[in-house]
């Protein structure tokens, strides 16, 4: 029987062991907070309510609000989350509470494969690996020879960190564990094996006169080997605009080139889980709206739903495809592929309430078939949730048009 662990971000919660670590270091932590924990993980597709969470914790005792607050607080802390931000436990008021992080589940047999079997079992080779899509963004390297661009140089590595962690398909390791590596000569691959990670981003800045140069490398911690590389050049008199389109712009097309990575791994793979087939799927559909490309990602989101009907990504990915048909005139039957894609939109919606690509992808189906009211007003949830649903805007400024207050548009 193998030992289950929860892999989130840059910790592995084993439940076996009763451990909870950060990279290889063991964290102290009580077992009544362990317990809730493990609790919100194992139940992370659903809203646990305060009763069900006291009497799966405290055994139905009467529990003072006081007290459950200062476990949550506890959980929070130990897991480097904070009441504030709820990037991982997130609290909905007047319904629950939900871990909201992504993770990954791994079997860790108990003793090790050897040989050729061992090779060849894509099971054991996943639960041993680093998590699919993760990413640590290392501190940037100032080379402008002025200390006063140190503060911009950290703001972009921060920034970014933050943004990037607002996907939940991303396991992106926390600013106070990358920044421990600042001004230090470092191998990749190191850093890959000690924070557990698939991917490193690396950058720079140079200056040039008045102008800024950033350079930014997508490197695979595995192999040492660089993915992706884009360059940024400005006038120094806009560092800060710089710096939001830097970071806006930069965490689209990392989302991007890592679900290209995930998708070129798994098809190595004979035989692919969910995770492996959505993968794929994405990446077909970024690749562009052909009718191979949209045809073959629906076939891949198939698949990926005859193993896990409750697959969140499948779900959203085959609601894309079908807004995708209707939208580029690949079906003889638009309307009855806008009824699939809202269907799957909602259905996704119902295991994550709170994802922002889903929210502007229905308000995108509400505006196509006519309800452009509840259409704009998905799209504003969606703004609300991430601001890097940029395309958003343009939906609900097209909504309006259709509704005849053009004048009101952006």
């Amino acid at each position: 029987m193998g030992r289950l662990r929860y892999l989130f971000g840059e910790y592995t919660f084993d439940t076996d062991r009763r451990e909870l670590r950060r990279g290889v270091e063991v964290l102290s932590i009580t077992p009544q907070v362990f317990d809730l924990l493990e609790y919100l993980i194992r139940n992370r597709e659903r809203v646990i309510s305060k009763d069900d969470l006291i009497g799966a914790v405290w055994n139905g005792r009467i529990v003072s609000d006081a007290a459950l607050t200062t476990r949550l607080n506890a959980a929070r802390t130990a897991i480097g989350d904070s009441g504030d931000r709820q990037r991982l436990i997130k609290t909905l008021p007047r319904k629950g509470i939900r871990f909201v992080g992504a993770v990954q589940e791994a079997q860790r047999p108990t003793v090790e494969p050897v040989g050729p079997a061992a090779q060849n079992d894509d099971t054991a080779q996943r639960a041993l690996s680093p998590p699919r899509l993760s990413i640590v963004v290392l501190p940037f390297t100032n080379h402008s020879g002025d200390p006063e661009h140190d503060n911009f140089v950290d703001g972009v590595a921060e920034s970014l960190t933050t943004d990037l962690s607002h996907s939940r398909n991303l396991f992106v390791i926390g600013r106070n564990s990358a920044f421990k590596y600042k001004g230090k000569e470092i191998d990749v691959r190191q850093v890959g094996r000690e924070l557990n990670v698939r991917y490193v981003l690396e950058g720079s800045v140079q200056r040039n006169g008045n102008r800024l140069r950033m350079n930014v490398q997508l490197i695979d911690a595995e192999n040492g080997k660089h993915l992706w590389a884009e360059r940024f050049e400005k006038p120094t008199a806009d560092l800060f605009d710089m710096q939001d389109e830097i970071v806006s712009r930069l965490a689209y097309t990392l989302h991007v080139q890592l679900v290209m990575a995930a998708a070129r791994r798994a098809e190595r793979l004979a035989h692919p889980d969910a995770k492996d087939l959505n993968f794929q799927g994405v990446a077909c559909l970024q690749k562009g709206a052909t009718p191979e490309y949209v045809t073959q990602a629906r076939g891949f989101f198939e698949r990926a739903l005859a193993i896990d009907h409750r697959s969140f990504v499948a779900l959203f990915g085959m609601a894309n495809v079908d807004l995708i048909a209707a939208l580029s005139l690949l079906t003889d039957e638009p309307t009855a592929c806008l009824s699939a894609a809202e269907t799957n939109a909602i259905k996704a919606l119902s295991l994550v309430p709170d994802d922002a690509y889903v929210h502007m992808t229905l308000g995108g189906i509400y505006i196509l078939t006519n309800r452009a009211v509840q259409g704009i007003a998905e799209c504003e949830h969606a703004l609300a949730l991430d601001r890097n649903t940029a395309r958003a805007h343009g939906a609900i400024g097209w909504a309006k048009a259709l509704m005849g207050r053009a004048a009101e548009t952006e």
